[in-house]
């Protein structure tokens, strides 16, 4: 949501145009019915961009039908570049003076993108896009709260059931479980892939780590039972079964819904963009960060956290993580051999300085601009000295 929002004021401001305040998806898994208004200050994001973008909050009513206009309702290509919108998109304009995007994630290209629009996106990000006052405020409360305990790690925990549907990852899971996120994924038509062996995509590293694989994952890197962890997710798919071993493992485990009073969280239940908004914030803020997967959510803290002066975050490497996991698990590797390998495996993956990974014929597959926007990390034209070979992370 906030990356895509940040890419369509840079394509309002590239192509100098006026930007009506963005719709969201409410027809998503989580269904939620939040407009922009109820998760984002408007007033600020309207006022910060006043002298790089004009934002309306509506559509003017003469554009509308009545006046004889048709709005055309397009996506536009994924991972395009500036080229893309002024020369294909631009004329567009000429002819409909209105164009609705009816898709935004992922439609503006990582790289090859003038320094000064990637800067834009960061303003956006980093200074514009502030949430509500009552969402700011009670996100703040959680982490003071939370320091007020010491130092705490905030675990992605992306063990939830869109993404073990969407993914068709069912390690750990029961047979009825693994039906029951099978019948899922068939029943949201605009997930396209269908059948999926749940071990070649774990072995693939594509699966979300379960909660008992993070148990001894984060016990490996060295962190022991009185670290404290704010699980930073919506329902673990399984509920508190799935997480006993983590519980046992780290007693001083805690959720928003244990630190806070009902009625501070009333008003933001049923409404999974707001909750994700406050574990975003207490995320960002945390000591380490570790995400369990790299969605977009994790990807865009881990940004904010290089923005924020490269705050530790722990870029799990899955695939090997996998491996090494089940060769424990076996007997094959002891306790001291596996930790010794997960550790070594992460020295260089702690969210330090780092090049953006640049795949000219495969967007998708390179470093997302969002979880290092290298170009807003310097003062300067170039980050020469920030990202120089003595701070490349080559394990990337």
């Amino acid at each position: 949501m906030r990356a895509a929002i940040c890419d369509m004021v840079t394509v309002a401001r590239l192509l100098n145009l006026t930007l009506v305040i963005p719709e969201l998806d409410k027809k998503s898994f989580w269904a939620d019915p939040s407009n922009f208004e109820d998760i984002f200050n408007v007033k600020h994001f309207i006022d910060s961009l006043r002298d790089e973008v004009r934002i309306i909050r509506r559509l003017p009513k003469k554009f509308g039908r009545r006046y004889g206009y048709q709005i055309l309702e397009m996506p536009p290509v994924s991972w395009s570049s500036e080229k893309y919108y002024l020369e294909q998109i631009l004329p567009l304009y000429a002819k409909y003076k209105v164009i609705h995007f009816n898709r935004t994630d992922t439609r503006f290209a990582n790289n090859g993108i003038s320094l000064e629009l990637q800067r834009l996106r960061c303003r956006v990000n980093f200074q514009a896009l502030k949430f509500t006052p009552a969402i700011e405020a009670l996100g703040q409360k959680l982490v003071h709260i939370l320091q007020q305990n010491g130092t705490y790690i905030a675990l992605h925990l992306r063990y939830e059931m869109d993404m073990l549907a969407f993914s068709g990852c069912t390690h750990g899971c029961t047979e009825e479980e693994a039906e029951e996120l099978k019948r899922l994924r068939y029943a949201f038509p605009w997930w396209k892939e269908k059948e999926i062996i749940s071990e070649v995509k774990r072995a693939e590293g594509l699966c979300p780590l379960t909660p008992e694989e993070m148990t001894l994952i984060l016990k490996a890197l060295g962190f022991d039972r009185d670290t404290q962890i704010y699980i930073a997710s919506g329902e673990i798919f399984g509920s508190e079964r799935r997480l006993a071993a983590l519980r046992t493992a780290f007693p001083k485990i805690v959720k928003k819904e244990m630190l806070l009073d009902p009625e501070d969280l009333k008003q933001f239940q049923n409404h999974s963009s707001q909750m994700a908004a406050l574990d975003f914030i207490v995320s960002v803020a945390s000591n380490i960060f570790v995400p369990t997967y790299d969605g977009n959510m994790a990807r865009v803290v881990e940004g904010h956290r290089r923005y924020l002066g490269f705050k530790k975050t722990v870029q799990l490497d899955r695939k090997k993580l996998v491996e090494l996991l089940d060769l424990h698990q076996n007997g094959t590797l002891s306790w001291d051999e596996f930790s010794g390998a997960v550790r070594l495996a992460h020295e260089k993956r702690m969210g330090q300085p780092s090049r953006r990974k640049v795949l000219t014929d495969k967007p998708k597959e390179e470093d997302y601009f969002y979880a290092n926007p290298q170009e807003c990390l310097c003062d300067g034209t170039s980050c020469d000295d920030l990202l120089g070979p003595g701070n490349l992370n080559t394990t990337r």
